[in-house]
C-alpha cells in the first residue's frame, strides 16, 4: 500500500498544528462559531445529536495493521471503545471531546491516517472495489489510479470550495462492486477495440433527495489524461453548478438540466485547454505508484486442497467458508470477508478489542492489511486456505463470524436518529426487530444473496435507494415511520428502487418484509435470485400480494 514520503507526513502534521490552534482560538472565545464551523467541517469534525463526531479518511478501504491498532487505541482512549465502518470505507468516532480532537488527530498522523476532506464541500474520499489485486476478472488493479486522484485531489485549492461534496468511485473490471454508477464520477477501466488500457466515464450519478443513475460522458478515456479530464469536469461543475440552493447543488443536477450532450460539449473545450498540461499523467508516475499495489509474494506451495477435508469435518467451519470467503486469483488463497453485522449489533461498529483481533490476523495471515466494504465489512485479502480455520476460530471468538455475507442479515444501516442530527428516523431498534424476525440462517441461505440497505432519511448514507430491498426513514408528526422500496441494484445493471406503498410503523417493517419475501419464494424460479425474479414479474405482483398497511 501507499507510504508517505516527507512531503506527504509534513502536509499532514502541519495540518494538524494548524486545527490545533483553531480549536484553541474557538474555545477561548476568539473565533466566531459560524468561522470555525467551516474549519471543523475540513478536519472531518460534525456535531451529532449527542455530541460530535470525527470521521477518519481510509483513502479507498485499505489500512495496514498498525493503523487499525491505532484506530482501537483512539476509540478506547478519546471515545467509548467502538468506532463505526461506513458506507464510503471510512470510521467514524462517535463521542469523541471537541477539546480533545487535535490530540486525535496528531495520534493518527503518526500512522498515516487524518480526518482531511471527509466533510464539506469538497472531493471526498475516493472508492474502489474491495476485491482489487486480487479478482481474477479484473483487468488493472484500481488501487494505483485512487492513490493518484486522492494525491491530485487533497487540498487542491482551486477545489476547496465546490457547490456541494463531490465523490468518486473506480472499479478496475466488468464487475461494479463500488457502487459506481452512483457518484458524481464513476470511473471503469477498460479496454478498447486497439487493446489499449483506459478508463469508460460516468458523470452525474449520486443518491439523496434526487436519485440518478450516473451517464457515460467518455466511452474510452486514456490513462495519461485522467487528471485533466477530471479536472475539466470538475471545474465546469464549479463553475455552473448552483450554489443557491444546496439541495440542487449536486453535479447529478447540473447534469439533468443541461442535458449530458451540452455538458459534455463543456467539458471537452475545457479539457482541449488542459490536456496538454502539467496534469498530464506520465508512464513513469502510473509506474511510480503501482510498484506500491504489486502483488505479494505469495506462497507457491499453498495447496488448493488444504482446506477439504477440515470443511468435511466441521459443518460450522464449512458454512462460514462458503458463507464469509471468496475466490481468490492466486492458488491455494481465498478472500476472508469479516462480517460486521452480528446478531443483534449496529451494522459496521467495531469494538477496539474487535480491531486489534483482526490487526492481528492481517499480520499474522494476510501480510499485514484490511480492507474495508462500501456494505460496512472488512476484508483479510490473501489468506491461505490452510490458514482459514485458524482465522474462522479467532474471528468468532470475537463475535466476527456470523456466516451471513450476502444475505437478508448482512444490512447496510446508517446510525439514524440514534445518532446523526440529520436524520428523520431510527434505525438501529429496527434493524434489531429485522434481524430478530429472520433470525433463521437456514431461512436466509434459502432466499439467497438480498442486499437489504437502510437510510435513516433521504440523505441516503446507506444508499437505500439501491438497495434491492430499501428502507428509508420518514417522520410523520414526530413519530417514525419507513418507506419500503424494491428492485434497486448497485453492481454493473446499477437500477433505482421502486416505492412498495405508503410508509409503515416500526412494529410493522418485519411482517411487511415477510410478505415480500414470501411473494419472492411462491414466484421465483428454480436457482433465481430476488433482483431477477423482480425485473421478472414487476413491482406490481409485489403490490398486490403484499397489502401493505396503508396510513
Amino acid at each position: 500500500m501507499y507510504q508517505y514520503n516527507e512531503v506527504d507526513q509534513k502536509l499532514v502534521d502541519e495540518r494538524v498544528e494548524q486545527y490545533r490552534d483553531q480549536t484553541r482560538r474557538y474555545l477561548a472565545g476568539e473565533l466566531p462559531e459560524d468561522e470555525f464551523l467551516a474549519l471543523r467541517l475540513m478536519n472531518g469534525l460534525y456535531v451529532q445529536r449527542h455530541a460530535p463526531m470525527l470521521r477518519v479518511a481510509i483513502p479507498y478501504g485499505l489500512m495496514n495493521s498498525a493503523q487499525l491498532r491505532k484506530l482501537a487505541h483512539v476509540a478506547r482512549k478519546y471515545d467509548r471503545g467502538y468506532g463505526h465502518f461506513t458506507t464510503r470505507t471510512n470510521l467514524q468516532l462517535n463521542w469523541p471531546k471537541l477539546e480533545e480532537v487535535p490530540d486525535i488527530l496528531a495520534e493518527l498522523a503518526e500512522v498515516q491516517l487524518h480526518a482531511i476532506q471527509t466533510s464539506g464541500n469538497c472531493i471526498r474520499n475516493t472508492t474502489t472495489d474491495h476485491l482489487a489485486g486480487v479478482n481474477v476478472d479484473e483487468i488493472e488493479d484500481p488501487r494505483p489510479y485512487c492513490e493518484i486522484i486522492r494525491q491530485w485531489s487533497t487540498l487542491h485549492p482551486e477545489f476547496a470550495f465546490l457547490p456541494r461534496k463531490f465523490k468518486i468511485a473506480v472499479t478496475g473490471g466488468p464487475q461494479d462492486r463500488a457502487a459506481s454508477q452512483v457518484h458524481d464520477i464513476g470511473l471503469h477501466i477498460v479496454r478498447n477495440e486497439a487493446g489499449d488500457v483506459g478508463f469508460e466515464v460516468l458523470v452525474g450519478g449520486g443518491l439523496g433527495r434526487t436519485p440518478v443513475i450516473g451517464k457515460q460522458i467518455r466511452e474510452f478515456l486514456p490513462k495519461e489524461d485522467l487528471l485533466s479530464f477530471l479536472e475539466a469536469i470538475i471545474r465546469v461543475y464549479n463553475l455552473n453548478g448552483r450554489r443557491d440552493n444546496k439541495y440542487k447543488a449536486r453535479i447529478k443536477i447540473l447534469v439533468q438540466a443541461m442535458g449530458i450532450d451540452k455538458f459534455r460539449e463543456l467539458v471537452e473545450a475545457e479539457w482541449a485547454e488542459i490536456r496538454d498540461s502539467e496534469l498530464k499523467l506520465p508512464e513513469t508516475e502510473i509506474s511510480r505508484v503501482q510498484n506500491f499495489f504489486k502483488p505479494f509474494e505469495y506462497d507457491s506451495n499453498a495447496a488448493d486442497d488444504a482446506v477439504d477435508t477440515l470443511l468435511a469435518e466441521n459443518n460450522d467451519f464449512r458454512v462460514w467458508y462458503e458463507r464469509n470467503t471468496v475466490a481468490h486469483k492466486v492458488s491455494g488463497y481465498r478472500v476472508v470477508v469479516v462480517s460486521l453485522k452480528p446478531y443483534l449489533k449496529p451494522a459496521g461498529d467495531m469494538t477496539s478489542e474487535q480491531m486489534e483481533a483482526v490487526a492481528d490476523l492481517a499480520e499474522s495471515y494476510s501480510f499485514g492489511e484490511i480492507r474495508g466494504t462500501h456494505n460496512q465489512n472488512l476484508v483479510l485479502a490473501d489468506v491461505k486456505k490452510s490458514d482459514l480455520l485458524a482465522v474462522w476460530q479467532v474471528l468468532a471468538d470475537n463475535n466476527l463470524a456470523r456466516p451471513n455475507i450476502g444475505t437478508l442479515a448482512d444490512m447496510t444501516v446508517c446510525p439514524g436518529g440514534d445518532f446523526c442530527a440529520l436524520a428523520n428516523a431510527k434505525t438501529l431498534s429496527v434493524a434489531d426487530r429485522i434481524n430478530e424476525k429472520f433470525e433463521d440462517l437456514d431461512y436466509l441461505y434459502d432466499l439467497g444473496d438480498i442486499k437489504l440497505n437502510f437510510s435513516g432519511c433521504i440523505n441516503a448514507c446507506a444508499h437505500h435507494h439501491v438497495g434491492n430491498i430499501g428502507l428509508l426513514g420518514v417522520d410523520k408528526k414526530g413519530e417514525d415511520w419507513y418507506q419500503i422500496t424494491l428492485g434497486g441494484r448497485d453492481d454493473e445493471q446499477a437500477a433505482l428502487g421502486k416505492v412498495l406503498g405508503k410508509a409503515v410503523s416500526a412494529e410493522e417493517v418485519p411482517n411487511v418484509l415477510e410478505k415480500v419475501l414470501n411473494v419472492y419464494v411462491e414466484h421465483r424460479n428454480e436457482g433465481e435470485s430476488f433482483i431477477d425474479t423482480f425485473q421478472r414479474i414487476g413491482l406490481a405482483t409485489f403490490k398486490e400480494n403484499v397489502n401493505a398497511t396503508a396510513h
